[in-house]
């Protein structure tokens, strides 16, 4: 259908539902995707815990084998020491501890130096603690974890292990992948970045997005992110847009569709929009005016016109050919006198009427009502119903019999262009017999329809009913059917569909018609 102004006022509206739709389904997809991050951001912190518990449980295990070696002189020990420390992951060194004073290194091998004071971070009351160093002898300027483990059975005895903090690749890229600018241990009031590798002050960091304090140990993994990824945002609009896109499409399709075409045409009633202009038909011996066929036009103030098949096809759609037809009837009314002037008494006025309106409770008043506003005498009304349209069941018969007893002709249009004429004619009784113009313009040429025209002549003249063919556009074409028999014809070669007052115009023209 055209694009009428209703339409602007349901873009505008399917517009307004697109935009909401937009913003909901985004806040939605924002709201499930950040949900989803800072699950994975959970599931990353866990991952983390999980590898510096398994490390350091591994790392217990294989100190407690090393306890009994504090009781040895270092001489002795320090192969093994060494042994031990090379062939574990990250380890910088071993320190044998004996009455709190480190005795044996796997890396220097023999000394006596305070723990307190070689290793002032950890706290050697208890029985396993973490800290972080900020250098190691052999490694100055690397930071590195220190692990101490008590030796259970003598006090003051135990193991400092000196760390590397290695994190897994896969790790690393987990994190990268959902935004995490920075993982860090805290241990106390000091953090070592696991990017980085720097010592910095806790108070520094700033708020971590996420944080998990490790058991057993004073250490504190912190986890920092921006609240909200700018890629999880980017997909988060573009997809409200898509569904606002989406939305708008088809809530404008529906209400254009669905409701703007009825809305419209009501509209177009109320404003006066429709009109009505009179083909002349002419008797095909003379060339006399007998009647006029009455065709609805609508131009609408912005569209233009508006072509009849679609109008009434929607009104159909729409149930609203029965108020279509009544208006159409009601501007005939307002045109009577100008049609008196130039019809002669006694002229044929054809008016189409849709099967549906036959079948409409309202259908019988509808008739009454026009004709009682007719001239009497005057006009010989001829209802046309097109053959393309289906006539089906018991009422549109009783329809065409009431229209008889009140004397009114019936004439099946278009014919043969439908998909059951000949049941229509053995079922209905049809006066005239209207030839559809694609059979007229066959004439005079070798067509695979051209023999289709002779069949319907002798059809109808077999039936006895009167003809009229439409789509006269040649002399040619005129002097054929007139030949042939052919009561009525109409076309743009005898006069195009004109307004009332234009065709007053026209036939005062003409030659005389006083003889009708």
């Amino acid at each position: 259908m055209h694009f009428f102004p209703e339409q602007g006022k349901n873009l505008a509206t399917s517009s307004l539902l697109g935009v909401v739709v937009a913003i909901c389904i985004s806040a939605l997809v924002l709201a499930i995707t950040h949900f989803q991050r800072m699950s994975r951001l959970d599931t990353l912190a866990n991952n983390f815990s999980h590898y510096i518990y398994s490390y350091t449980a591994d790392l217990q295990d294989s100190s407690y084998k090393l306890f009994p070696l504090a009781q040895q002189p270092c001489e002795r020990v320090t192969p093994e020491l060494t042994s031990s420390v090379a062939f574990k992951l990250h380890v910088r060194a071993a320190l044998l501890v004996k009455d709190y004073t480190a005795v044996c290194s796997s890396a220097t091998g023999k000394m006596s130096y305070p723990l307190a004071k070689l290793v002032p971070e950890i706290d050697i009351s208890k029985r396993r603690d973490l800290a972080i160093l900020p250098e190691t002898p052999l490694m100055p300027g690397k930071p590195a974890l220190a692990f101490w483990l008590a030796d259970p059975h003598h006090p003051g005895n135990g193991i400092i292990t000196t760390i590397n903090l290695n994190i897994p690749p896969y790790l690393l890229f987990s994190a990268q992948e959902d935004g995490v600018t920075g993982i860090a241990l805290a241990v106390r009031q000091v953090a070592i970045g696991i990017y980085t590798g720097q010592v910095t002050p806790v108070t520094q960091l700033g708020n971590p997005r996420l944080q998990r304090t490790l058991q057993d140990f004073p250490v504190k993994l912190l986890v920092f992110a921006p609240h909200w990824q700018p890629q999880l945002i980017q997909f988060s609009l573009l997809a409200g847009l898509a569904a606002g896109i989406l939305s708008t499409l088809l809530c404008f399709y529906y209400l254009t569709i669905r409701m703007s075409s009825g809305r419209e045409i009501l509209a177009g009633i109320k404003r006066h929009q429709f009109s009505v202009v009179y083909q002349p038909v002419l008797d095909t011996q003379h060339q006399h005016v007998k009647g006029v066929e009455a065709l609805m036009r609508w131009h609408h103030p912005a569209v233009g016109p508006i072509p009849p098949d679609v109008f009434i096809q929607y009104a159909e759609a729409q149930g609203l050919i029965v108020p279509l037809t009544r208006h159409l009837f009601s501007l005939i009314v307002k045109d009577l006198p100008v049609l008196q002037q130039c019809l002669p008494a006694g002229a044929k006025l054809g008016i189409n009427l849709a099967p549906s309106h036959l079948k409409a409770a309202s259908f019988q008043s509808d008739i009454t009502q026009f004709v009682s506003q007719l001239p009497g005498n005057y006009f010989k009304l001829l209802l046309e119903m097109t053959e393309r349209a289906m006539l089906e069941g018991d009422e549109v018969l009783e329809s065409f019999n009431w229209l008889h007893e009140q004397g009114f002709d019936i004439a099946v249009d278009d014919f043969g262009t439908g998909h059951s004429a000949l049941i229509y004619l053995q079922r209905f009784p049809f006066d005239y017999l209207k030839i559809d113009k694609g059979f007229i313009s066959t004439i005079g040429q070798e067509t695979v329809t051209s023999p289709v025209l002779d069949a319907v002549l002798n059809l109808a003249q077999r039936l006895k009913m009167e003809t009229v063919a439409e789509g006269v556009e040649t002399a040619d074409q005129a002097a054929w059917l007139a030949k042939r028999g052919v009561t009525y014809m109409q076309g743009y070669y005898l006069g195009r569909p004109v307004s009332a007052q234009r065709l007053n115009e026209w036939y005062c023209k003409l030659p005389s018609n006083s003889d009708g």
